[in-house]
Formats: C-alpha cells, structure tokens, sequence
C-alpha cells in the first residue's frame, strides 16, 4: 500500500458496464463520471476539510472566488437581499457590487463593530448573510456568535469566509455558520504554490452548490487537490508558527513611532479583543499598520524591503508584505477604501515562517530607509 495517496490526473471515468454508467449517470450511486464532477484526488481534500470545519459536506473549487461566486449564485436570485459586512476581500466586493446587480441581487453593507444595525439592515427580501472574519485588510473582528443567532432568529443563511482565521484558528459552523469558505491558495497551501478554494456546510447545501458547480464548471483540479491534502497535514503546526511571530511583530511595532496605529487580534489595544479571544484559538498570521506620511510612505517602506517579499498574496511560508490601496482593494473608490479604513498608508503583513528577528528587522529597516 502507497504511504502517500496517488493522485488521480484523469478527465473521466470508466464503467464495467452500460447498468452501471446508467446508475452513476442517475446519481444513484457516488461512482465517478467526469472530473469536473468529481475526482477521488479532490474528494480526498474535500474529507479532510470537512473534518477541520466539523462540516457534513463540502465542495472543492478551483479558487477562492469560485466557492464564493457559487455560494452566492447558488442561493441567492432576482429580487433578493444580500447582507454583508463592509470590510471584505476587493474582487468579492467587486462580485456584490457589479456582478450581482446584473441578477436583480441587493445587498447591503454594515460595519463590523456595529452589531446593533445589522438587524436593522434585514429586509423582507434578505436571504443570505456574509462574513469575513477578521476582514481583509484590516483585521476587524466579527462576533460569530451574535452573527449566528441573528441569521437563525431571521432564517437566513449564515455564510462565513474563514481563510484568514483557518479551521486552527476558529470554526464557524461551531457558532452557527451554514457555510464556510476558504480560498485555499492561502493558508491551507501554505506555500503559494496552488490556487483552490473549497465551501463546506450541510449535505443539503452543499448539494445545492455541486449541482451548480457541476454545470457551471469551476472544478478544483486533481493535481492542486493532492497538493493541498499533503499540505493540512502541517496546517496546525504551521499556523502556530505564523500566528506566534504575528503577536511577537504586533508587540515590537504597536508603538513605534513611524506608525499611526496597529491593529491585531490578539493584541489588548484591538477594538474587538474580548471578541477575538473569545472565539478565536489564535490571533492569526495577519498583522496591518498604517504608516506616517500617507501613500508615499506606504510605497517607500515596499520599495525598501530586502527580504520580505513584495506580493499581493499571504498565507505563504515567506512574509509577505502588501499596499492593499493600490493592490487588492484598487478598484475601490476612494471613499469606499476610507469606509473601511484603507487608508493610503496601510501596510498588510502576512508572517512567514522565518526566524521572528529576522522579519522584524526588515520591517524596520524599511520604516527607517
């Protein structure tokens, strides 16, 4: 027996006979037909995500942005409300602000620290509500308890993007999550090597979305699923790694005195700490500080980094250093940015893997060149 799991690179499958490819054909039994179906490489990702997510089901796709688009195309249609938090990833915000119109599809947005008006923003016609937490830049806090308890009192959907938290880090469904989606190009690959992403829930959801995906076609291919089920295996160890040089960068740079302010998780001056420890295990690899001197400081501190890498991407084994206002939020007007306090000085720092000295001394000499 194999000690590491083949990977199945083939498009289709075969049948020993015509009674048994009309059965599979008639989903009267899980047999595999065609990989953009579904693939025992992908499946394979899929289990071991389930049991991270303490999920029934899930369904595996080729990037992030897939899970997302096909968990609102699933579910939501003309004519429907869409409840979202203000602060999230630049192309999802690009998906609920231009694509979604296209369908007849509303949505409305409320900031993270105001619990109170997301009842407020329900309406008649809301079905679904979504969540990142922390958010993408700037790492606020969203009480999932609350969020969860909100979403059954309505009967909406309640769907959660954990990439930045990681299963290690909290569990969605624990507090009432319907859906959870990763883009697993992130934290779960670790390594940036491949693009995926996967959504979990309930069979009967998760069910819903296959047959969307399944004729849509944003299949997960099998060589990135064997990547990504090699790479859970050092998930846990890995983020305990990231999250403890994050708090130990936080500690060192909170009150340095090129920086207006700093924000992470774990750290007591974070607005939504007490939400934080909660329900989180960990406060992340992620750490943001927005810098003196506006956008000309941002973009001398990227020009002058020598080791940390100048990439758009986190969640790699490599820090990562980004200008989220002229990079994944871009296309934000510039009141949007300001909304969520992406302010022209922001800087997004994913952890590495490095020794912990070694990336605080970059960073530093960066802020001081």
């Amino acid at each position: 027996m194999e000690h590491s799991s083949p990977i199945f690179l083939t498009s289709s499958f075969c049948f020993d006979n015509a009674e048994e490819m009309r059965a599979a054909f008639a989903d009267e039994n899980d047999d595999n037909i065609y990989s953009r179906f579904s693939n025992p490489s992908v499946q394979e990702f899929t289990d071991r995500m389930c049991v991270l997510e303490e999920m029934e089901a899930g369904f595996a796709s080729a990037s992030g942005m897939s899970a997302v688009f096909a968990s609102f195309l699933t579910f939501l249609k003309q004519g429907d409300h869409l409840l979202s938090c203000r602060a999230i990833f630049g192309s999802t915000h690009s998906v609920i602000t231009k694509i979604l119109p296209r369908y007849g599809i509303e949505h409305s947005y409320v900031s993270a620290d105001n619990m109170s008006g997301w009842e407020n923003a329900i309406q008649s016609n809301t079905k679904m509500i979504f969540i990142e937490t922390p958010t993408n830049p700037g790492l606020d806090i969203i009480d999932l308890e609350a969020a969860g308890r909100l979403a059954k009192k309505h009967n909406l959907i309640f769907c959660v993007d954990n990439c930045f938290a990681t299963p290690i880090g909290q569990v969605p469904g624990r507090f009432g999550a319907d859906l959870v989606i990763h883009s697993a190009t992130k934290w779960l690959d670790g390594q940036g090597r491949v693009l995926g992403g996967i959504v979990l829930g309930s069979k009967q959801l998760i069910h819903d979305i296959y047959l969307f995906c399944r004729s849509t076609g944003p299949a997960l291919s099998p060589f990135n699923a064997w990547v990504l089920s090699r790479s859970l295996e050092t998930l846990e160890v890995r983020m305990e790694r990231h999250a403890a040089n994050a708090f130990y960068l936080a500690q060192q740079l909170e009150n340095n005195k090129a920086i207006n302010w700093l924000k992470y998780p774990f750290l007591e001056s974070h607005p939504q700490y007490a939400v934080a420890k909660r329900q989180m295990e960990n406060g992340g690899g992620l750490l943001c500080f927005e810098l003196k001197g506006g956008l000309e400081s941002g973009r001398k501190f990227i020009d002058n980094l020598k080791m940390i890498s100048r990439t758009a991407n986190l969640g790699d084994t490599r820090s990562i250093a980004s200008h989220p206002a002229s990079t994944t939020h871009g296309k934000l007007s510039e009141q949007e940015r300001m909304e969520v306090n992406i302010t022209p000085g922001l800087i997004r720092i994913s952890a590495g893997l490095e020794h912990r000295e070694d990336i605080l001394g970059d960073i530093l000499q960066a802020m001081e060149g």
